[in-house]
């Protein structure tokens, strides 16, 4: 029986973070936790010199919670206690966001993917996972790519 009982898992549809979800959904199920799935928009993000854009923002939401509706469903197929909640956080760092959700919800693991950057493309993009792992306090279970996948790292 695991002790963790309240996972957290940021969510975005890529490759990895279905992986992360995966694997956050099977730690509930077997240790009768529930799990909460966030989606983070950053109405920032969607600017474009001096021009905004409300449209871009109103599907950015949208998207998020098609994909938070679809997390909620493999939830409830793998009969985990689940909750979704869109965030919106303008200007903050995705990391923050996410620690500060875990901290507010009172989660006692969060559990996301990385696409193991490295190199100038980490620099470029920076890294989420390194990010939250910084700000959170508590335990990152991260859940690496596929192999062969874009932009996941092979090997060593």
């Amino acid at each position: 029986m695991s002790h963790y009982k309240r996972i957290l898992v940021p969510v975005d549809g890529s490759e990895t973070s279905n992986k992360a979800l995966v694997q956050a959904l099977q730690l509930a199920r077997d240790g009768g936790a529930q799990v909460r799935l966030i989606h983070a928009v950053d109405e920032l993000s969607y600017l474009s010199g001096y021009e905004y854009s409300g449209d871009m923002v109103r599907i950015a939401r949208e998207h998020g919670v098609d994909l938070l509706d679809q997390g909620l469903a493999m939830a409830k197929a793998a009969g985990v206690a689940a909750d979704i909640k869109l965030i919106e956080f303008p200007g903050q760092r995705l990391g923050q966001v996410v620690a500060d959700e875990a901290r507010e919800w009172q989660a006692d693991l969060v559990v996301l993917g990385t696409h193991g950057r490295r190199g100038m493309s980490r620099l470029m993009l920076g890294s989420g996972a390194e990010q939250i792992i910084r700000l959170s306090a508590v335990p990152v279970l991260v859940v690496p790519g596929t192999p062969g996948a874009p932009g996941v790292r092979q090997g060593n």
